[in-house]
């Protein structure tokens, strides 16, 4: 091989190794990438923002666990729009530990950026009583990511650590290390300080423009870049008719407005809606009623009024998830769907048992709505929407998908 040749090899060579460094280090602007190991030793100031890169990083780690193989990812899986049940089959995923389930489904965690923190608001003007609205779960327990973090992590049905302090001993076991005590030197001053950290560099991650992309069929709509078909528009206006689907009760947006932001897709209410018993989860385990069993002192909200009642999630990226509602009882969207159009007028379709809201403890079932449509009519009456309406409903949410899932929402 002549010198040139020789000089053409070493400089291929020296990309390849400076690439590889790149996309695995915690300072990579590659975007949503799982970071890779071992970590090179490229300065953290090479990224505008290192704490999100570090917090990508903590992200896809799965020695955060015990056992180990399990990180945040895999129940939040990016290729799923963040949400993911981690191999199990049953509607909520599964923990570190192969016979351990969640309590509830894991929601998306694109857009927590959006998400406002616990508190009461009066709804609209002719309300008497503020409602409640906000705060992350289902539960709206948390009013920050960075909170949000340790309640998954020291789960034992989840990522199973015992304390702060093995979650500690494991961050300084982790191949960001360097990084993480560099970014938080003056806050590091024990277990309890290394997990308030912790969630600073998740929190920073999540709630990323990276992670509220705005990119959906429905987004270049109401940019005015795009157009929806005939049978999506119809999806829409039955979405929104207050005699049909009168989804926009709870699930806002906001099609003539240009700024995507607008239209998340839900109101942060909470709701008592009373899904099926999901018959795949342990026949024996706790009643789940939802906000009344959020502790928060400061602004409570355990009344009886709120038991069974759960936030109403965004339906951005709906189209790809792999089960809905809190219990995870669906695994079709269109199911779901017409869940909502038929629940009062056919129920023993979708209460197997012959118990009317089984799934909700028999003393906090005259709290189910039942005022709202398409909620509002008797059973054997007609319901709301017809099979084909459904169908376009489904069409247009389906129009919510990031561009980057648009193949896997078609599957």
């Amino acid at each position: 091989m002549s010198d040139f040749g020789r000089w053409r090899v070493a400089v291929l060579a020296g990309a390849l190794i400076a690439l590889w460094s790149a996309i695995s280090s915690p300072e990579s602007s590659s975007g949503l990438i799982p970071a890779a190991s071992p970590r090179s030793a490229v300065s953290p100031e090479a990224r505008p923002d290192p704490l999100v890169a570090l917090g990508q990083s903590i992200f896809f780690d799965t020695t955060l666990s015990d056992p180990p193989g399990t990180s945040c990812a895999s129940c939040h899986d990016p290729e799923r729009a963040f949400s993911s049940s981690n191999g199990s089959t049953a509607g909520v995923p599964r923990g570190s530990r192969a016979t351990h389930l969640a309590r509830r489904n894991a929601p998306s965690l694109l857009y927590l950026k959006q998400i406002p923190k616990f508190g009461f608001r009066l709804d609209d003007d002719d309300a008497i009583q503020p409602v409640p609205f906000g705060g992350f779960f289902w539960d709206g327990r948390s009013d920050s990511v960075a909170s949000l973090v340790r309640q998954p992590l020291l789960n034992p049905d989840e990522m199973n650590n015992k304390d702060a302090r093995s979650i500690a001993a494991k961050i300084e076991q982790a191949s960001y290390v360097t990084y993480f005590k560099r970014q938080f030197a003056a806050e590091l001053s024990g277990p309890e300080a290394t997990l308030d950290c912790l969630g600073k560099a998740l929190e920073a991650f999540l709630e990323s423009s990276e992670m509220a992309p705005f990119s959906s069929r429905y987004d270049a709509f109401v940019r005015g870049r795009g157009k929806l078909t005939p049978y999506e528009m119809q999806g829409l206006r039955l979405f929104r008719d207050p005699a049909k689907g009168g989804c926009v009760g709870c699930h806002r947006f906001y099609e003539t407005g240009r700024d995507p932001a607008l239209s998340m897709f839900t109101d942060y209410g909470y709701d008592a809606v009373a899904v099926p018993r999901n018959d795949k989860l342990p026949v024996d385990r706790k009643p789940d009623l939802g906000l009344c069993e959020r502790k928060d002192k400061q602004t409570p909200s355990g009344a009886a009024q709120y038991c069974a009642t759960f936030r109403t999630p965004s339906l951005r990226n709906v189209a790809v998830r792999s089960s809905y509602m809190h219990n995870g009882v669906f695994t079709n969207l269109r199911d779901v769907v017409a869940f909502y159009a038929t629940r009062a007028t056919d129920p023993n379709r979708w209460y197997k048992s012959g118990v009317k809201f089984e799934d909700v403890p028999a003393k906090y079932r005259s709290r189910v709505n039942v005022a709202s449509v398409p909620y509002n009519r008797r059973e054997g009456d007609v319901p709301a929407l017809n099979d084909q309406e459904i169908d376009a409903i489904v069409a247009f949410l389906q129009t919510l998908t990031e561009a980057r899932y648009e193949k896997l929402a078609a599957e």
